[in-house]
C-alpha cells in the first residue's frame, strides 16, 4: 500500500507540479523552520535521509533554483541549506493540490473509527522506532 501510495502521489505532485516527492519533502522540511535554512545534517535528520541522500537532492534542486546551499562560516566541512524566493514559491503553489490529492487518495476512504486506530497504531510503531533508536 505505502509503495502504490506513494508512487501516485508521485505522479500526481509531479503533474500539477514538476516537483517530485523528495523535493517537496525538502521544501517542507525548509519552511517547517523559521528560517528556512537547515544545515545539511539538520535537514538529513528531520527527513531520516542518509547525508549522501540529501546532498544529490540539494544537488538537483540547486540546478532548478529551489534551493541553495552556503558554506557555513564557523565550521569548513558544513553547508547550510536555504530556500530560496523560487523554492518558496514552488511549495505555494504545490501544497493545496497536494493536500488534495493525499485526501483523496487516501483519507477520504477511512471513517473517523479507522483514522484514529491508524493514528494509535501509527504511535505505537513510532514510540517503538525511537525507543529502539535510542538503544
Amino acid at each position: 500500500m505505502t509503495e502504490k501510495l506513494n508512487a501516485r502521489l508521485h505522479r500526481q505532485l509531479q503533474t500539477d507540479s514538476e516537483l517530485s516527492l523528495s523535493d517537496f519533502a525538502v521544501l517542507v522540511g525548509l519552511t517547517d523552520v523559521p528560517t528556512e535554512s537547515l544545515r545539511v545534517s539538520e535537514l538529513a535528520a528531520a527527513l531520516e535521509w542518509e547525508k549522501s541522500r540529501v546532498s544529490h537532492q540539494i544537488t538537483r534542486m540547486e540546478r532548478r533554483g529551489l534551493v541553495e546551499r552556503v558554506d557555513c562560516p564557523n565550521d569548513g566541512r558544513s553547508a547550510f541549506v536555504n530556500l530560496t524566493a523560487c523554492g518558496r514559491k514552488a511549495i505555494e503553489a504545490a501544497a493545496p493540490q497536494h493536500v488534495e490529492t493525499v485526501r483523496t487518495l487516501f483519507l477520504d476512504h477511512l471513517t473517523r473509527a479507522q483514522l484514529k486506530a491508524l493514528g494509535t497504531i501509527a504511535d505505537q510503531v513510532l514510540e517503538y522506532l525511537d525507543s529502539a533508536d535510542a538503544s
